[in-house]
């Protein structure tokens, strides 16, 4: 997907923006998804409540350092991935939050990077904390690989889900 012109959001990413959903920090959360870009200075945190029977996400908050577009793209996933598996979380790529916010310029593509990202960092997080616990095949595999890969680099196609 392109983004939209340099200069112009849509009236989704300033709605977010402006009015950003589960923004916040969960105490005593199951799960901390810490991510940043050292190029722009972006950092945004998850963190999760999790129902370990379901492996389901009931609850999502974020908090970000970073441009509008960090922030729109934070709040969009919040709102995406809320209710989701942990399976489901990983399909949630950053083509799909850039679909919902209506597209990004393209010099802040990245922030919706930094969002999928925050998604397999928390993951990682969680079956970190809880070592007892057997991750779905395959999940923790994709999570390292969105963790580690440089925003400012991302293809334009997403990696394979």
């Amino acid at each position: 997907m392109k983004g939209v012109s340099d200069t112009m959001y849509s009236d989704t990413v300033m709605d977010h923006f402006q009015n950003p959903r589960n923004m916040g920090e969960i105490e005593n959360a199951d799960a901390v998804g810490d991510v940043g870009n050292p190029k722009c200075g972006d950092q945004m945190r998850l963190t999760l409540r999790v129902d370990p029977e379901s492996r389901t996400i009931t609850d999502i908050k974020f908090k970000t350092f970073g441009c509008g577009a960090a922030i729109a793209s934070s709040s969009m996933v919040t709102e995406l991935v809320k209710g989701k598996t942990f399976d489901e979380a990983l399909t949630i790529s950053n083509r799909t939050v850039l679909e919902e916010l209506g597209g990004l310029p393209n010099n802040k593509m990245h922030c919706s990077v930094l969002a999928e990202q925050g998604i397999a960092a928390a993951l990682i997080d969680y079956f970190e904390q809880h070592p007892d616990l057997q991750a779905p095949e395959g999940l923790l595999e994709r999570a390292e690989l969105l963790a580690n890969i440089d925003p400012h680099g991302w293809p334009e196609e997403d990696v394979e889900h």
